[in-house]
């Protein structure tokens, strides 16, 4: 309209100003209503072709206009239609690429937002169960229910369990927490596979013989040194190992094996237990996630560990899945595998 408005007044004055040459060019009056029509019709067909040029501009402005109020109320899906001159075709596509990355931020958010109930939920559940058996043992030896001294025992070291487990899922969260912050320092040094495989193995020793389980090492001649941070890495290999300990039949066999693939160092930790079902390979490095939950929670894992050791691998730009033989073969069961970067 404000274009309309303004060429309308300077068609106007260019036609005021035609009349006023006019009556000073001492035409006759034939020539002058000749000149007059010409000149209007000039300037109506003026008026006409920039009223049809003005139109795309017209169409575009109302075409963001209507998508600006579609994002105004949360709905993003829509795309501004490249119409008008070049410099509107790109503004058109500026917005649309701007619309995009306001729908990945909200998703992001949404997905915050789910997590973040999900890990209240699970959280609360979790801590309610050992803050409920400490209290439930510590009223009975407060009142005096306890009389025999194997039970009282027995009682103490069920609330010392219970204790310990709250402690590791704090320590699981905090760390979890720090990863998802970013506030841990990417600050890796020269490592070797063979030391970060004694390390870890010596720290589950007591769990390895507990279960009688026989841990079989391949290493290829000549490892390179990878580039990690050793006591992060070291949690990603406990996390692991820690699993196919728990889930391992008592005298089985772990089987560690590494190979490289430049450039990086793929490790594979198999075990003989039960094996992951197809539709749980995709989630169980998810936090909180449990395949079997009430196992689990018998053997007290909390969900988290795969979740973290996850964050770890992904902080050194690596990868960690998982393969499994669930139901098919027998005495196979889950390998997991990460790669770390060489050196």
């Amino acid at each position: 309209m404000y274009l309309l408005i303004a060429s309308g007044v300077s068609t106007g004055i260019i036609l005021l100003s035609l009349f006023i040459c006019y009556q000073y060019m001492l035409l006759n009056w034939k020539d002058v209503e000749l000149l007059t029509s010409v000149t209007l019709g000039a300037a109506v067909l003026s008026m006409g072709i920039h009223y049809l040029m003005t139109r795309p501009l017209e169409k575009a402005i109302h075409a963001i206009t209507e998508e600006t109020t579609r994002i105004s109320e949360g709905q993003f899906e829509g795309l501004v239609p490249r119409l008008g001159p070049a410099e509107f075709q790109s503004l058109a596509g500026q917005f649309n690429r701007m619309s995009g990355k306001l729908k990945d931020s909200f998703d992001k958010l949404r997905t915050a937002e789910a997590s973040r109930k999900e890990l209240v939920a699970h959280v609360s559940h979790d801590l309610r169960t050992p803050m409920a058996s400490i209290q439930a043992f510590v009223e009975a030896l407060e009142d005096d229910v306890i009389q025999d001294k194997a039970t009282f025992e027995r009682y103490l070291r069920t609330i010392r369990l219970e204790t310990g487990r709250l402690d590791a899922l704090i320590q699981e969260l905090f760390k979890l927490s720090q990863l998802d912050a970013g506030g841990t320092d990417y600050t890796p040094e020269s490592y070797h596979v063979d030391q970060l495989l004694v390390d870890g193995l010596q720290s589950l020793a007591f769990q390895l013989e507990e279960k009688r389980l026989q841990v079989n090492v391949d290493l290829p001649e000549c490892l390179p040194p990878v580039s990690i941070m050793p006591q992060e890495m070291k949690r990603v290999l406990a996390n692991i190992l820690g699993n196919a300990i728990r889930h391992s039949p008592i005298g089985g066999i772990i089987a560690i094996k590494a190979q490289v693939q430049a450039p990086y160092l793929k490790l594979y930790i198999q075990d003989q237990g039960m094996g992951i079902e197809e539709k749980d390979a995709d989630k169980i490095f998810d936090r909180f996630y449990r395949s079997d939950p009430s196992r689990t929670r018998v053997s007290g894992g909390a969900g988290l560990g795969l979740a973290i050791a996850k964050s770890i691998v992904q902080l050194h730009g690596g990868t960690i899945g998982v393969d499994s033989r669930a139901g098919q073969v027998e005495g196979h069961g889950s390998t997991f595998w990460f790669t770390i970067p060489i050196h």
